[in-house]
């Protein structure tokens, strides 16, 4: 054996046991072939290992063991056996470069894939934040519509109440009607009363109103809701005598002797009459129920009076014959 022969096993070996190391590492299998030129040839056998480990069988030299193999070999064949493994060692590193790209290939499809996630999550949350918004506006809505449902319900157990009376009005009607005939009999005398002890403003018109009161009382073609109105509107005529200023002609019994005349009344204080010659005039005691004769002093504000009321003169001061109070 040649002195440098050791140091070149020893290198062959340790550069086997790095390439092994490393090819285990990496979980690669790499089979080496390492042909040996010898002046006798060796029928030669690969097998690979459980641990990537490259173990060389020759059936001439089965029972050798690996450094009596490695004494026959010639320095050339060792330092091209190195030379191989070098390659081999290259060649490993080239293929180690792939992984390498396929994980920041990886890489970046992690990233694309959590950009888009995170461009689901803002979608999303846009979302609901838009559904929250529309929730709330439904939620004021409901509140807001049950405050007027609570309204409307009170609306309708008044307008209820309103029906249920009536309803008991008219269930009642009957009864009603008993009693309103009479009543309204019992109305037209009163004012029949009242007109004749009335001071006499337009009395036979007023005792004409009674009598026909007393013919609608009688006609069955007129509702008993026609006949309480006309009796209430002849209540009504005769309550407006009393603010009244007006004059008309009519005729007034003096003496036995009837007269034409302009009457004039203030209301009910004051029922005068004028002649037409404007020469003579009159004045009534309701007390007396008679017509008495004025003086000459009366005359002259009877005629501006009667003037007055017929809108030919501006309403003024006048000096009228009326009875105090007791």
């Amino acid at each position: 054996m040649n002195a440098d022969e050791p140091i070149i096993i020893n290198s062959l070996l340790m550069a086997c046991s790095f390439l092994t190391i490393y090819l285990h590492t990496c979980e690669y299998s790499l089979v080496l072939v390492f042909i040996f030129i010898n002046s006798k040839p060796l029928k030669q056998q690969s097998f690979i290992a459980p641990c990537q480990q490259i173990i060389w069988f020759d059936e001439d030299l089965k029972q050798k063991n690996w450094l009596g193999i490695m004494s026959k070999m010639s320095k050339r064949n060792l330092i091209a056996s190195a030379v191989v493994g070098a390659l081999a060692l290259g060649s490993s590193a080239v293929v180690s470069a792939d992984p390498l790209n396929e994980l920041h290939k990886e890489e970046a499809k992690i990233h694309a894939a959590a950009a888009q996630s995170q461009k689901k999550i803002n979608n999303l949350y846009e979302q609901s934040q838009e559904l929250f918004i529309e929730y709330r506006g439904v939620v004021d809505e409901t509140e807001n519509l049950k405050v007027y449902n609570d309204y409307v319900s009170t609306l309708v157990a008044d307008q209820q109440r309103s029906l249920d009376s009536l309803q008991t009005q008219i269930d009642g009607i009957d009864g009603v009607k008993r009693g309103v005939v009479p009543l309204m009999f019992r109305m037209i005398d009163s004012l029949e009363k009242f007109i004749n002890l009335d001071v006499p403003i337009n009395l036979n018109e007023r005792k004409e109103r009674v009598e026909r009161l007393r013919d609608i009382m009688a006609n069955s073609n007129v509702t008993t809701s026609e006949q309480f109105r006309q009796v209430i509107e002849a209540y009504q005529i005769e309550n407006s005598y009393g603010g009244k200023i007006q004059a008309y002609q009519g005729k007034l019994d003096y003496q036995g002797t009837e007269i034409t005349v302009d009457f004039f009344n203030l209301g009910r204080t004051a029922h005068l009459a004028l002649s037409l010659d404007q020469k003579n005039a009159w004045v009534w005691d309701n007390d007396a129920r008679a017509w008495e004769e004025l003086g000459a002093e009366y005359i002259n504000p009877v005629v501006i009076a009667v003037r007055m009321a017929n809108a030919l003169l501006p309403p003024d001061l006048l000096k009228l014959p009326i009875k105090a109070a007791e």
